[in-house]
C-alpha cells in the first residue's frame, strides 16, 4: 500500500509518501480501505515530536486518527460488519490505503436519510471531534440540564460538537470566541457570546457552573477562577497551571477515547444539517505535508486527505 511515513521527528519535509506492508487484521479486527482522513493538531504535535512523551512513536510510523472507507477484510470473530461496508472511525495510523481498526470501535456511516447524504470526505472529518466535543461536555464540564458553561473556541471543529452537544442537553452555552465570531455563535444557538481578547469582559464575566476549554494557557488559568465552588473545568489540552490553587473546583484533564456510537451520533447530526464542520480543502493524501502546514497555522476549517 501507500502510505505517509514518518521516519524521524521534525518539519512537514519529514513526512514520505511511499510504500508500506499492507497490514493484516488480527482477531476482533477489520481491515479497511481508507478514502479520506482528516488532520488534527494531534497529528503535527506527534510529527515534531512534541507529544512523543505522551505517544511515543516506533519509528517509521504511520500518523493519522481519523478516516473514513470501507471494510476490506474481516478478522477472526467480528460477526457485525460485512465486506464493503461503508465506515468511519477514530484509529492510528489513518494516513495510509489500508488501516486497521479494532471492530468494537468501528461505526457504519449513517445511510442517506431523503436528499440528506454523509459523504466519505466530510465523514472522515468527525471521529476525533466528535468524542472529543462530546466528551469536554460530559467527561470534563460534567455539564447538567439547566447549568451555565463557558465554551472557548466554540466555534473550532471540537467546541463545534461541543456547543451541540451542551445545546442538546439543555445547557446554556456561554461562547467564548473571537470579536469578529460572536454573531455566528449566538446564529448556532449559543445564550451568550464574548471576546475571548478583552481582559475587560473576562474580568466583568460572573461565575459559571463549568468551564469547557480547547485553548489553554493563561487564558485557562483566568477562567478557573470564574468557575463557582464546587464547578468543573473539563480541558482537552491538560490542566491550567493554577489549578492547586482552586481546590474547590474540579479539574478535569481527559484524552478522548473511542466510542461509536458516540461519532454515529454526530454523523447523523451532520448528514441532516443540523451541525456543520467547516472543511477548508480536500487534497490528495501525498500532499499530507502540505496539508499539515496549512492547518497548522490556525484559522481555517479541516483539511481532509483522500487517497
Amino acid at each position: 500500500m501507500k502510505a505517509v511515513v514518518l521516519h524521524e521527528y521534525g518539519s512537514t519535509g519529514k513526512l514520505k509518501y511511499e510504500d508500506f506492508p499492507d497490514p493484516k487484521p488480527g482477531p476482533g479486527e477489520v481491515l479497511v480501505e481508507v478514502m479520506a482522513i482528516s488532520i488534527n493538531p494531534i497529528d503535527w504535535k506527534m510529527r515534531s515530536g512534541e507529544a512523543k512523551e505522551r505517544f511515543p512513536l516506533t519509528l517509521p510510523a504511520i500518523l493519522g486518527r481519523d478516516l473514513a472507507g470501507s471494510i476490506k477484510e474481516l478478522g477472526e470473530g467480528v460477526k457485525d460488519f460485512k465486506v464493503g461496508e461503508a465506515v468511519f472511525a477514530l484509529a492510528w495510523a489513518t494516513y495510509a490505503q489500508l488501516c486497521i481498526v479494532k471492530a468494537s470501535d468501528l461505526a457504519r456511516i449513517p445511510a442517506p436519510k431523503g436528499d440528506h447524504v454523509l459523504g466519505m470526505t466530510t465523514a472522515a472529518t468527525l471521529p476525533l471531534v466528535a468524542v472529543t466535543g462530546d466528551q469536554l461536555i460530559h467527561i470534563g464540564a460534567r455539564a447538567e440540564k439547566g447549568q451555565t458553561i463557558l465554551l472557548t473556541g466554540a466555534l473550532g471543529s471540537v467546541g463545534r460538537v461541543a456547543l451541540y452537544c451542551a445545546l442538546e442537553m439543555g445547557v446554556k452555552v456561554i461562547a467564548g470566541v473571537r470579536k469578529k465570531q460572536i454573531d455566528e455563535a449566538l446564529k448556532l444557538g449559543a445564550t451568550a457570546a464574548i471576546d475571548l481578547g478583552d481582559e475587560d469582559v473576562l474580568a466583568s464575566l460572573g461565575f459559571v457552573d463549568a468551564v469547557g476549554d480547547t485553548i489553554g494557557g493563561a487564558l485557562g488559568n483566568t477562567l478557573l477562577a470564574k468557575v463557582k465552588p464546587g464547578g468543573n473545568f473539563g480541558s482537552v489540552v491538560g490542566p491550567p497551571k493554577d489549578a492547586a490553587l482552586h481546590p474547590l473546583v474540579q479539574v478535569n484533564a481527559f484524552m478522548a477515547h473511542p466510542d461509536a456510537a458516540t461519532i454515529t451520533h454526530y454523523g447523523e447530526a451532520v448528514r441532516d444539517g443540523k451541525l456543520v464542520i467547516p472543511v477548508d480543502r480536500i487534497i490528495p493524501l501525498r500532499d499530507a505535508g502540505e496539508g499539515q502546514a496549512a492547518a497548522e497555522k490556525g484559522g481555517i476549517g479541516k483539511v481532509v486527505l483522500t487517497t
